[in-house]
């Protein structure tokens, strides 16, 4: 298994833009100095396949190619209905990371075993279908992509303690991965 950390937007200058004034704000109100942001993708072996767990934007209509497990809204509830404002989360079957290329520092390759993928890969065709961008279950984080990974990782029994972003940055949403995992095993 390998934990990818690319750049928020690699690939799209909106997603960055907005990603930067997010932590230009978010960096301020909490008085500390703005950080690099990170979004979480992994590639799991298991199952005899390689497979590509991501959540990404769900733009089109192609998303058996994709694998799509589930589809969520964006911002809003309310705003799911209409295509530009949904995610997909992927168990994409030989799958490609888009923005590979972007990734900073080498992939984290978090200990792991036939066990541990299995719960992993079954909890991706289970992942809730949460707003991205928001903290709809108190989690103190809104869920996101490293939600998405942070749960399924924690989920599956694999170690995080060690498990964290390129320096000088962070990866918002993780802590909501971490904590439904806590809720749902507590």
């Amino acid at each position: 298994m390998r934990l990818h950390w690319l750049p928020l937007g690699a690939g799209g200058q909106s997603v960055r833009w907005n990603g930067r004034m997010f932590e230009w704000v978010a960096a301020r109100r909490e008085g500390r100095p703005a950080c690099d942001l990170y979004h979480a993708a992994l590639e799991v072996a298991g199952h005899g396949g390689r497979y590509v767990v991501e959540m990404a934007p769900a733009w089109d209509r192609l998303a058996d190619e994709r694998g799509v497990v589930c589809t969520g809204p964006v911002g809003l509830r309310r705003l799911g209905r209409w295509v530009w404002f949904r995610y997909e989360v992927r168990l994409w079957r030989d799958g490609v990371i888009p923005d590979l290329a972007e990734e900073v520092g080498p992939a984290l390759e978090p200990d792991t075993g036939p066990e541990r993928v299995a719960r992993l890969l079954d909890a991706a065709r289970r992942v809730p279908s949460l707003t991205w961008g928001r903290d709809e279950l108190g989690l103190g984080d809104m869920w996101n992509s490293n939600s998405l990974v942070a749960w399924l990782l924690a989920v599956s029994g694999h170690d995080l303690a060690r498990v964290t972003p390129p320096p000088r940055g962070r990866a918002p949403g993780w802590d909501a991965g971490l904590e439904l995992a806590r809720h749902q095993r507590g």
